[in-house]
């Protein structure tokens, strides 16, 4: 592969000597007669290597080698100086320099320094690539919250198939993050390639087909211009298609082809165009099921279903529901500038007791509720909006000798508002809530019976 050289000299005999030396060895080379121009040159261009004069008019090199290290620091610099400058040079060398030439300089010599300095540069790249992909993982295990086994299977199944090109098919519950799955998955595989989601149940299966392959003018009714679909967004990087399950039969057929073929054609046209990409598709549904119903075509199965990873639902990782709530909890305090800073004990006992038929997105908006409606700085299990299991009944109240069933209702409802109340330490607007009625109705009830509300009610 070609590597590019930018070289900087005031003297012109010097730069033609650079690049007649460097063009024999198969690079590229750009000059440029002063450091301000060799400044200009890289707001627009990205050199493998960098020569540079140690003394020109204007800016010196050891000024020039730290302009550049204050916006760059993978690309090596060499400089260039006479016998006499050496002390010079070393000082650039503390600047940021890499190394430095004497003039007059053998040929030799300068394709060693070049030749060092690719090799420096590659080292470079490699450590800021195995450090963008440590920061990667790092924030993809940030997003993917938990401790349980089954989270740590997940986070294994994800590093196992991200760098790879293969389909995968990602199942779950309704809620459980699939799409927080494929993201981390093209994030740890292909960050640097376009994302492109589409949810098949949230877009009409008529626009479907023009949404997912793009169209020319004139393809249909009100096509007045070309659009590029779907596949044409992520060419090169991945597309994902959330409930697969929902793609009709018509459409299932063209997207084997864009699996089998690596190919396509726009609605309208005859022309067609290559499709490289990654495709991630996830379901709640049963696909085999909906295979055997003539409802989803088993060889598109096929090919979806290479690498299968099955998110678990909440229910089954209750060791993680603490941690995860408490990640909700800070996020949302901070977004929504509250001072709320913890759970109580009971609260976080009511959270894993609790089975989370809407998993984990169902968590989520419980924190967010219970945000709002908190007037402390923790939020307590009395603040949670989760069904309560229902409370046994108050005994019944014997029916007098004398038959005064007037007095016995009396008794009974007595006993059911003060029992409400005790539950919810005296504030009327729960109880009423618990009872079943309006607040004002129960106020009604208080003073008719002679009920004496405080925060203990007797």
């Amino acid at each position: 592969m070609t590597s590019t050289i930018l070289a900087i000299d005031d003297e012109a005999n010097i730069l033609a000597l650079i690049r007649m030396i460097l063009e024999d060895q198969g690079h590229r080379v750009v000059t440029a007669h002063d450091a301000e121009s060799a400044l200009a040159e890289l707001q627009n261009l990205d050199p493998d290597v960098i020569l540079s004069d140690l003394r020109m008019p204007g800016m010196g090199g050891e000024e020039f080698v730290r302009r550049v290290r204050a916006e760059r620091t993978d690309i090596p610099i060499i400089i260039i100086t006479a016998h006499g400058t050496i002390s010079s040079a070393v000082e650039s060398i503390h600047a940021g320099a890499s190394d430095y030439l004497t003039k007059p300089f053998e040929p030799a010599a300068l394709e060693i320094a070049v030749h060092n300095a690719l090799k420096l540069r590659q080292i470079l790249k490699e450590n800021a690539r195995l450090k963008a992909d440590a920061s990667a993982q790092a924030a993809a295990r940030r997003r993917l919250v938990g401790t349980s086994a089954r989270m740590q299977q997940l986070m294994t199944d994800i590093a196992r198939v991200a760098p790879v090109k293969t389909n995968v098919l990602i199942t779950g519950e309704s809620g459980t993050g699939k799409e927080l799955v494929a993201r981390t998955i093209h994030e740890l595989g292909r960050r640097d390639k376009p994302w492109v989601a589409i949810n098949c149940s949230a877009i009409p299966r008529e626009l479907l087909e023009s949404e997912l392959f793009g169209f020319v003018k004139g393809a249909f009714s009100g096509a007045t211009h070309n659009r590029p679909g779907r596949l044409e967004q992520a060419q090169g990087g991945t597309l994902f298609l959330d409930e697969i399950g929902e793609l009709n039969i018509e459409l299932q057929a063209k997207l084997l082809r864009v699996l089998q073929e690596r190919e396509y054609s726009p609605l309208g046209s005859n022309q067609v165009r290559t499709a490289d990409i990654r495709l991630l598709a996830a379901t709640n549904r049963n696909l085999q099921e909906l295979v055997r119903e003539g409802r989803f075509r088993e060889d598109l199965l096929y090919r979806l279903d290479v690498y299968n990873i099955n998110v678990p639902p909440l229910r089954e990782r209750r060791d993680d529901i603490p941690l995860l709530a408490n990640t909700f909890l800070r996020e949302l305090s901070l977004e929504m500038d509250r001072g709320v800073v913890a759970f109580t004990e009971d609260a976080l006992a009511a959270l894993q007791a609790y089975p989370w038929p809407g998993n984990i997105r169902e968590l989520h908006n419980a924190v967010e509720r219970a945000l709002l409606t908190c007037a402390s700085t923790h939020i307590s299990s009395d603040a949670l909006p989760l069904p309560r299991p229902p409370r046994p009944a108050p005994p019944a109240a014997a029916v007098d000798p004398d038959g005064d069933l007037q007095g016995w209702l009396e008794r009974l409802e007595r006993d059911a508002i003060v029992a409400a109340l005790e539950a919810c330490d005296g504030v009327q607007a729960r109880a009423a809530e618990r009872l079943g009625i309006n607040e004002r109705s129960l106020w009604h009830r208080i003073k008719k019976l002679g009920i004496r509300v405080s925060r203990r009610a007797t």
